[in-house]
């Protein structure tokens, strides 16, 4: 331990770039992975809040379905007859709406049943009433973009004017700031042309999905059933945020860089103590012939690797912390504690990882090459 201190110190240089290397790795990987999670929440939080095991999609929407699928009420209320089953119609349609205060804010629209387990309440304000239609509740984002409760929003092209009653936490969808409206408001967003002034009760009972709470033992045979007799397809929550837009693709986008930095990481250590082992091969032949042995050489080695590649994880790990306070609430950056320990362990692991290709040849030192075996 001593000696691989002291060589540490001594070529503290080479040590030094090395664990530059290993800190840039690191907190690469950790802002990559922040991006990740942060994206991830940009585009899905809004479902990911959801109290809902399933939702049912109406059969045959197999892409882009919270676009595509539209339930009707048949349907609705053969799943809320459903024994043990909680179920409530759900919206979901993006939009884009001004103030009176000419404040312009894109939003996606969620159509809940005011009272609903799908209904966020407020944080602030009032939550939706069933006897005021017209209100809405907005996210934590819209609030920072200038919306304030008392603001009388109109949508777009459809000239439907909407109260902002109330707010709740943060939550988006494909990007998009989420708001709360009823599921009859909903309807007049999703299906009135620009221009026209239909009233709800005009317009089709149908809606995106079907948000449920299914029993513990309700799968399998008894899920197909349902589905078929309801003409749904249901899946549950988290295979349900494939259906936002873009969240496939982003996330396997920023996975791929990740595992490919974590390819990387291992091949530069490796490589740096490949190089380093070579070097010191005299050296390491010496110890061997004054009667070093080969668990402590090895024991040498690998301490130099866990010092350069530990500390270098740490230090890229605080990086990658330091740029998530920098950029705050910005950009879709999350990176929790649990998710920043967890990566920076498998960052050092691999980085490990590389310094055991070393091993061998250091196992190999042959006293004799000091001897005069060589020669």
């Amino acid at each position: 331990m001593f000696l691989a201190l002291l060589e540490l110190r001594a070529a503290r240089g080479r040590f030094l770039l090395m664990g530059g290397v290993v800190v840039l790795v690191a907190a690469l990987v950790g802002i990559v992975s922040g991006f990740t999670t942060g994206l991830g929440d940009d585009t899905v939080s809004a479902l990911r809040r959801l109290p809902a095991t399933h939702i049912a999609f109406a059969a045959g929407s197999d892409s882009d379905q919270f676009a595509r699928s539209l339930i009707d009420e048949g349907s609705a209320d053969g799943w809320e007859r459903e024994k043990g089953v909680a179920a409530t119609p759900l919206g979901v349609a993006i939009t884009r709406g001004t103030t009176d205060r000419q404040v312009e804010v894109d939003l996606a629209a969620f159509g809940v049943e005011p009272g609903a387990f799908t209904d966020p309440g407020a944080t602030t304000g009032r939550p939706l009433d069933a006897a005021a239609p017209d209100g809405v509740v907005v996210s934590r984002q819209l609030v920072s973009d200038g919306i304030r409760i008392g603001d009388v929003l109109t949508v777009d092209r459809l000239g439907i004017r909407l109260k902002v009653i109330g707010t709740t936490g943060r939550s988006s969808y494909g990007h998009v700031p989420a708001a709360y409206v009823t599921t009859d408001t909903w309807r007049r967003i999703r299906f009135v042309a620009p221009g026209g002034d239909a009233r709800a009760v005009d317009l089709p009972r149908q809606y995106s999905a079907i948000a449920l709470e299914l029993p513990a033992g309700f799968g399998g045979k008894a899920l197909a059933d349902a589905d078929r007799r309801h003409r749904t397809t249901t899946v549950p929550l988290r295979n349900a945020f494939a259906a936002a837009p873009g969240y496939q693709g982003e996330r396997l986008t920023m996975l791929s860089i990740q595992t490919f930095l974590f390819l990387i990481a291992p091949l530069v250590v490796g490589a740096f103590f490949a190089v380093w082992t070579i070097q010191r091969t005299p050296e390491l032949a010496l110890l061997r012939a004054m009667g070093a042995s080969r668990r402590r050489l090895l024991g040498h080695t690998l301490t130099q690797a866990a010092v350069v590649v530990v500390a270098g994880t740490a230090v890229g790990a605080a990086i990658a912390s330091a740029v998530g306070m920098a950029v705050g609430e910005r950009v879709p950056f999350s990176l929790p504690a649990t998710a920043l320990v967890t990566t920076m362990a498998a960052v050092a692991l691999v980085g490990l990882a590389g310094s055991a290709f070393t091993l061998r040849r250091v196992a190999g030192a042959d006293p004799m090459t000091m001897l005069g075996a060589a020669r």
